[in-house]
């Protein structure tokens, strides 16, 4: 973007933003503005106004295993249906923010299909993705790369 336009970054925790701050100062990018999520009042400020937004959204980290071995572990039986339930709200929530002919990329750092590609398939069958097409996905698996596996999807909204 070459420090043109405006970067919003949202996220729960300040500290989070606090260290994109840092990064993208280092990087030469002045055109990011940090907003903490404290209310849904985030979302309505800037809903049908971005060209453009990363959903990172919160996982179950199974595609990052390789550095974090003990998560498999430590996670609970009924973290997966949350974590669900959490991206199902996201993906509802911050597509409002999607102006008509624009585009959102949902990305996760695990290979579930749950948490994946049925998780777009869903939203897209939902009310909030009916204006969204699917324009293409990516999986990077660690069995095959071996690094971390991800998973990436490409959403237009309809003009």
């Amino acid at each position: 973007m070459e420090n043109k336009g405006q970067i919003i970054a949202l996220d729960l925790y300040e500290n989070k933003l606090l260290e994109l701050k840092r990064r993208a100062k280092r990087a030469g990018a002045h055109n990011i503005e940090t907003r903490i999520i404290d209310s849904s009042k985030a979302i309505k400020k800037l809903i049908g106004k971005a060209d453009k937004i990363l959903i990172d959204s919160p996982c179950s980290g199974l595609g990052v295993l390789k550095r974090n071995p003990d998560s498999k572990w430590k996670m609970q039986p009924d973290f997966l249906d949350n974590i669900k339930n959490t991206q199902k709200e996201i993906l509802d929530s911050y597509s409002r923010m999607v102006k008509p002919g624009g585009q959102m990329l949902y990305a996760t750092c695990s290979i579930l299909p749950s948490e994946n590609e049925l998780q777009v398939k869903a939203f897209l069958n939902r009310e909030s993705g009916k204006d969204f097409k699917f324009v293409k996905e990516e999986k990077v698996s660690p069995s095959e790369t071996g690094y971390d596996g991800f998973y990436m999807a490409l959403l237009q909204k309809n003009e």
